[in-house]
């Protein structure tokens, strides 16, 4: 997915004299040959993320569309105000790229795990939030990404996440996608959960419980329609996402939910990371399985859920 990402920048950027490339610290030989052929739109900018994304607004500003490449947590965290202030106050057509969103580098401790970053950037006016699941997915939302009128957060997982997607269900900016369609449980995910999930689905249909999956890459806008479709449907809402229980997807579910003033309430629980920094080191499937977001902790989940 990380290697699709940059490479649809490049890309894009052969065809639209709009689109520059702005990284902060990119690894070794990535992107070379749009820094070779295209040397007046590729700009490295060292490890200042304030000042990288005042300078893709101010490049938005003037008619260029930057989509701006740097570590989840360093851009989402650090970069806050510069976001707010010179990028969503003005509506600037910037794309930010964080890379390694959730666990990536859960090796490196919390202060490289993106665990809100999902959250911080709902909060902001006027910003999207896209998460793709997998390398396919992204290629369909970056071709649509340039035209898109307004900020766009990019959350990238790492390379070589297994494809989950099925292209032929379409892709667009703001819409969920329907992966199964069942009465009892309404799974919602975004970005890599939809995979575990999927498998969680399949398992449970083996015990007699059918699932509704629905995966929404784009976490606002939030489909609200589709969603609320699906609910009244099911017995159970159970969303599962790779970021804070605390501002991100569950909480987006949450509150359409409680403003739909059903008559009969919907049972609902989050799967997501807890409130806290993480407290143990590891890969990020160590600490995937630690926190629950994987299949046999989301079955039971549904199952304890249903039973109440």
């Amino acid at each position: 997915m990380r290697k699709t990402c940059l490479n649809m920048v490049y890309r894009l950027a052969q065809t639209d004299a709009r689109i520059v490339f702005i990284g902060s610290d990119l690894g070794s030989g990535t992107l070379d040959e749009f820094r070779r052929e295209l040397p007046e739109r590729f700009f490295m900018e060292g490890i200042s993320e304030q000042c990288v994304v005042g300078m893709a607004a101010g490049m938005a500003l003037d008619g260029k569309i930057p989509y701006v490449n740097t570590i989840a947590t360093f851009l989402t965290r650090r970069a806050f105000e510069q976001i707010a202030v010179d990028v969503c106050m003005q509506g600037a057509r910037v794309r930010l790229i964080g890379n390694g969103g959730g666990l990536v580098y859960a090796p490196l401790g919390p202060t490289h795990i993106a665990s809100e970053d999902i959250s911080l950037m709902r909060t902001l006016p006027g910003m999207a939030v896209v998460c793709p699941a997998d390398a396919e997915e992204m290629t369909d939302f970056m071709l649509q990404s340039v035209e898109w009128d307004g900020p766009i957060y990019i959350r990238l997982a790492k390379g070589y996440d297994p494809v989950v997607t099925r292209r032929e269900l379409g892709f667009s900016i703001g819409k969920g996608i329907v992966y199964r369609e069942g009465a009892d449980v309404l799974f919602v995910t975004t970005g890599v959960t939809l995979g575990p999930v999927l498998e969680s689905a399949d398992r449970l249909s083996g015990m007699g419980i059918s699932s509704s999956v629905l995966h929404l890459p784009t976490v606002k806008p939030f489909d609200q329609e589709l969603f609320l479709d699906l609910a009244a449907q099911t017995r159970a809402v159970v969303p599962v996402e790779e970021n804070s229980l605390l501002g991100g997807l569950g909480s987006a579910c949450a509150e359409v939910l409680a403003e739909a003033n059903y008559s009969t309430p919907k049972r609902f629980k989050r799967i997501a990371l807890p409130d806290a920094f993480p407290d143990r080191y590891g890969s990020q499937a160590d600490l995937l399985a630690y926190y629950g977001l994987e299949p046999g902790n989301i079955v039971r989940v549904a199952q304890r859920l249903l039973e109440i």
